[in-house]
């Protein structure tokens, strides 16, 4: 095969733990260029890796045109095979759109060549589920699909780069230090914690003699402005990172806090002991991030979780990461 495409087109925690599919995909087709289709704000994350040739950035068209314009590159590409990572109503579309003569398709579309017949996929976490959808395509036979078995996506290409602009120094953070990320969704508030709880944290992660590092995109500064006045050695980091540089912060952490959100993937899979508070909005067992220690807090409501319950669960996985323990 000369041509592959991947489709994915969804949030960066999705993106981060497509990375471990990605790099069985270039491993089972070393010698072909592979496109991924995906959306503007992971383009460049995706240029960086080693998995992928080419990236696509307008998979998710938002006017007919633009659309039609799309289903024609697609056509004219070719390509040999697709792997469907996306798995939506959306771009299984994109398959029918290529009829008569689709290229060969592992996903969920009917009628593709390589289905990803589970009927239990819909209940699988998004690692072992993606890993399970490459072994029915035939390239991961051996893949770690019971619960709990798939690691974390390895992102050691976006770690060896040591230039200064990705150190805790240039951020202004100590050799210890400790990362809170307080945003989510804009239009999923119920998966963020208040930010006046994430000031009541940071000014105990500063008693206990850790630097506090505050972490997010422009939206979250208004919550990056009520931790710091909660804990005003704390850094208000937010729009000063992009996704390589949180990362970066995220290998070097004590540990970092935050809700059910991209960077926390991001942070955990770079090896930060991370906790992780989601609330009954989303299901840990299908979407957790994994790290190297990486652990949930759930509530029905984060509004009804208290700062005393979050400090107790940090106390001891900084127990736990500095004993050496690992789940």
């Amino acid at each position: 095969m000369k041509r592959i495409l991947v489709i994915k087109l969804a949030a960066l925690g999705d993106m981060v733990q497509a990375f471990a599919p990605l790099a069985h995909i270039r491993a089972a087709h070393p010698e072909a260029e592979i496109t991924l289709l995906t959306t503007p704000p992971y383009a460049a994350l995706a240029a960086a890796s080693p998995y992928v040739d080419r990236v696509e950035s307008d998979g998710r068209p938002g006017k007919l045109a633009a659309t039609f314009a799309m289903l024609r590159r697609l056509r004219r590409a070719r390509y040999d095979r697709v792997y469907d990572l996306q798995t939506s109503s959306r771009s299984s579309a994109y398959f029918y759109a290529l009829w008569p003569n689709p290229p060969e398709w592992s996903g969920i579309a009917w009628g593709c060549s390589h289905p990803h017949a589970n009927p239990s996929r819909d209940h699988m976490h998004t690692l072992e589920r993606q890993a399970d959808q490459l072994r029915f395509a035939g390239i991961w036979p051996d893949a770690p699909t019971a619960p709990g078995a798939a690691p974390p996506p390895d992102l050691s290409w976006m770690l060896a780069d040591a230039s200064p602009d990705r150190q805790p120094a240039h951020f202004g953070l100590g050799e210890r230090f400790a990362l809170l990320i307080p945003g989510a969704s804009a239009h999923r508030p119920g998966k963020r914690w208040p930010a006046d709880r994430y000031g009541e944290l940071a000014a105990w992660l500063a008693g206990q003699g850790l630097d506090v590092g505050v972490i997010g995109g422009a939206p979250e500064a208004e919550a990056a402005r009520t931790i710091v006045s909660a804990a005003p050695s704390a850094r208000d980091l937010t729009g000063r990172t992009d996704f390589i540089q949180i990362a970066a912060l995220g290998a070097r952490a004590v540990l970092a806090v935050g809700n059910d959100t991209g960077p926390s993937h991001l942070v955990a899979a770079a090896g930060a002991p991370t906790l992780v508070l989601f609330s009954a909005e989303s299901d840990p067992a299908l979407c957790a991030p994994r790290g190297r220690l990486a652990e949930v807090l759930q509530a029905p409501s984060l509004a009804d979780l208290s700062a005393e319950a979050v400090e107790t669960a940090t106390r001891a996985l900084l127990n736990l990461s500095t004993h050496g323990g690992a789940p």
